[in-house]
This record gives structure tokens, sequence and C-alpha cells, in this order.
């Protein structure tokens, strides 16, 4: 079947696509590549992949395509639901005789309430949907495709048996050939990786427990697979030839240093190829492992620190320690890699005393930029079923992004409201950002580099209309 796959249009700046960890707008233009898209796009002869908001695409301009496709794959998320919805029914109305499905993981946990979100949604496909989505486009009967929620003839909705989980990794095709293809790669930002960037997997899965994090606990699952290493230099080197203009490259795993042996070797060979690149690392690793990495090309590490209250750790299921991760931290430090650091906001156990402990947990180990979020309840992590049980969420409807695609407050405690929780991020920023060594480091880094001074002004320009906008979605 003639496929399109795509990620609907949306707010402007909003960062939604299948490769988001948090669909909302950023504090600076962000946007994640749709990993999760181009992977089964590339299993599907002629398909094409269209990925609207980086590309400020409207529903006007991606019709003339709809109009020419047999099956439309959208991706959808709990906060761009409503939007994807308003998507699929312009398609219908654009091409009624066309098979539209859902994909990701709202479509994974809830698939009936994501057919029932409009009768214009003929399935969804559940868990890792690459072979699923392929056997479809191969014109495969519905009723025997293996990981799909679907509507027969009479309308009914009719789950199929699960899809078994993919184990041989090499089996799926790179997917740096469909971005070439189908994306302009200068429209992908991140406030701490070089520009422009690439990024893509080398595995799925990660071991951890977090209780926040939604791509293990519904489409990844908890047990790392990964690809051989071969394979991923294989990619690597078409990428190298494909984008010469790319500055970093970055793997999305969601820990790639969960296999310390399988990260040593594949820095080994990144290193043989002499570039850059960055990837996502719990904040455990040794400082024989970060040096091997280091020594091989390794610039940045993105790592989730979340609190710098233990006992949050502990109810999150970080598993972690403090002690351990400012080793850690100082192991890059001394090595001279940096670190990007995630924080979060708003988890079970905060108060107003441990978001102090945390603001000052985060200038005391000082990464090189950071990014703070607030706890965000997706369904089907274990976070949400324990905020649904003891009653935390601010209401039914939940919302987790504003009506400006700002990233909300969902959550409420007895001691701690939401506006205490949403407008503590604000105070986090600024108390990080605005001190006399931070801002010497920014400056020293913008003098050195005429690149740098011309970003790092625009970043801050948009910084500043990322706390405004905050401000308004408060009001709202």
């Amino acid at each position: 079947m003639r496929t399109l796959f795509m990620q609907g249009p949306s707010y402007d700046g909003y960062d939604g696509g299948a490769g988001a960890r948090y669909q909302s707008k950023r504090e600076i233009r962000s946007f994640w590549y749709p990993t999760w898209l181009a992977q089964p796009a590339a299993l599907v002869e002629g398909s094409k992949l269209i990925d609207a908001p980086p590309h400020r695409l409207g529903i006007d301009d991606v019709l003339g395509e709809v109009k020419t496709r047999e099956l439309v794959v959208l991706h959808t998320s709990t906060p761009s639901f409503s939007s994807d919805i308003r998507t699929a029914e312009a398609v219908r109305a654009a091409n009624p005789s066309a098979l539209i499905g859902l994909v990701g993981a709202k479509a994974m946990v809830d698939p009936n309430g994501s057919l029932a979100g409009s009768p214009v949604i003929d399935f969804v496909a559940r868990e890792e949907f690459d072979f699923t989505v392929k056997e479809i486009a191969e014109g495969r009967d519905l009723a025997s495709v293996k990981g799909i929620s679907w509507r027969n003839r009479d309308g009914v909705i009719t789950h199929n048996p699960d899809r078994e989980i993919l184990e041989d990794m090499d089996a799926l095709p790179f997917v740096s050939p469909v971005y070439k293809r189908d994306l302009v790669i200068e429209n992908y930002f991140s406030g701490y990786l070089r520009h422009p960037y690439l990024s893509f997997y080398t595995g799925r899965g990660c071991k951890s427990r977090c209780s926040f994090c939604l791509w293990p606990q519904t489409i990844g699952g908890h047990r790392y697979r990964v690809r051989s290493v071969g394979h991923v230099m294989e990619e690597l080197r078409y990428a190298k030839h494909a984008f010469p203009q790319v500055q970093e490259f970055f793997f999305d795993d969601d820990t790639l240093t969960d296999n310390a042996p399988r990260v040593e070797a594949l820095a080994r060979e990144i290193g043989k190829l002499g570039i850059m690149w960055s990837c996502n690392a719990k904040g455990n690793v040794s400082r024989e492992t970060l040096k091997v990495m280091k020594d091989n090309g390794l610039r940045l590490l993105v790592v989730g620190y979340e609190s710098g209250n233990q006992q949050i750790l502990h109810n999150i299921r970080k598993g972690m320690r403090i002690e351990v991760a400012k080793k850690f931290t100082k192991d890059c430090h001394d090595l001279g890699i940096q670190i990007h650091g995630t924080f979060i906001l708003g988890l079970p156990g905060e108060t107003k005393e441990t978001i102090e402990e945390t603001i000052r947990f985060a200038t005391e180990i000082n990464p090189h930029t950071i990014q703070v979020s607030l706890a965000a309840p997706y369904p089907g992590t274990h976070l949400y079923a324990e905020a649904i049980e003891k009653g935390w969420l601010l209401d039914e409807n939940m919302q987790l992004v504003s009506q400006h695609g700002v990233q909300a407050a969902a959550m409420n405690y007895p001691h701690l409201s939401h506006t205490e929780i949403f407008g503590s991020v604000e105070d986090f920023y600024r108390r990080f950002y605005l001190r006399a060594p931070k801002i010497a480091s920014i400056v020293s880094e913008m003098v050195r580099s005429p690149q740098m001074m011309k970003r790092r002004l625009r970043e801050g320009v948009e910084f500043f209309r990322f706390l405004r906008e905050r401000k308004e979605a408060q009001a709202c």
C-alpha cells in the first residue's frame, strides 16, 4: 500500500514527535527526530515520512500528500491526542478511502480510548509497531495482524493477540536513509547538542525502573536489546557520508551506558571514524568507562538526576544514590565530559524544602546545562497509577500541556500546590543560570566562538519568551 507516516501539525515550536520523551514546548526551540516513525518507514517500500512541527507545516500543507496515499499512520501521545484526532479527521475528509491508524504510547496503553476518539480511526498498533505496520502495508487482513486493535466491518472494536517483542535488533533497517529522503535535518535543534545534529537508537529498552519514565513502561520494555556494534557502525559510516554537515551524533537509547562492555567496544570503533558523539547515561558510570568514551570522541552525556533528595529518588525507584551521582559528575568534570542534567519537580515526596535541596544540589554539581521538567503522570506509568490511587491528579481531565503547548503541573499535594510546583521551575532556572560563575562560563563560550555567540543570543531570547508563555499558561 502507498503509505504515509506522519507526525501531525501542532503548536508552533511544539516538540511532540515520535522520539520526544516529554511532549511540550521547550525552553528553547528543540525538536527530536521522529525515529519511532522512521523505523517502520524504512521497512515499507515507497513510503513517505512527514514530520510537520519542525518543518512548520500546517494541515493544508500536508493534505496534497495525504490524497495520494492508501495507508496513513499517525503518531499520537496523551498531550497531543485531541490535535491528532483533528488531523485524522482532516485526512479522512481529504481521502475517504484511506486506511488510518495510530501508533505511540497513547495508542498502546489505551487502545479502546484511542479508537473511541473518532470513528475515522481504523486501527491502533500496540507494542513495538515496526513489523505490525509493515504487515498492514503489505495488505494483510487486519484480523491476521498481531499487535493491533481495530474496528471490524460492524464497527466493533477487536483486540488481536500481542506481537512478540523484537529480539534481533539487526533485523531493523537503518533510519538515516529515511532522514535523508524525507527530512531537513537543519530543522532539528537541541540546546545542548551541536547543530546540526543527527540521532538514532542503537538499542531499545531500559533496565531501570523509574516510575515516571514512559518508554520503558510502554513500548520499549525493561530489557535492553541492542544492535550489534558492527550494525551500528555501518549506519554511522553511511550517515557520516550522507550528512557531511552534521556536527554531532547522538545515540538516543534510554541509557546507552546500561551495558558497559558494549559501550566501550562501541566507543573504540567510533573513535576510528573521528566523529563527535553524545548519548544518554545514568549517573553511575565508572571513571574507567568514561575515559574510554571520552578518548574516542564523546563530548556530552545527558544525565537524569531528577532530584537532589535521596528519599524522592527512592520513591520514584531511580536506583541511584546521591553520593554516587556526585562522584560520577566529578569524574566527568575531571575528564572534560560535558553534562546536560535533567531534573523533575513535583515528584512523590516533593516539598518546598526538597525543591530547595534539589536547586542547591544542581548548583553544587554544576552540569554545563540543565533541563527542569514538571512531574508528568503519563498513562501507562507507575506514577500515573500511584497518582490515581492517592488522589494526586489535579483534575480528572489531567492536562499535561496548556493551551499554549507549555508543560502543565498535573499533580497536586496537600502540602504543595500545583501552582507552587509550576512556579518553582522558573526559580530553578534563574538561580542556576543567573550565577556569576555560570554567566562567566557562558560568556567565555560565546567569546571563543562567533557561531556560539549567535546561537546563545538566539536561545536567550527564546528562553525568556518561554518564561513569558509559562506565565500566560499559569494565568489561564
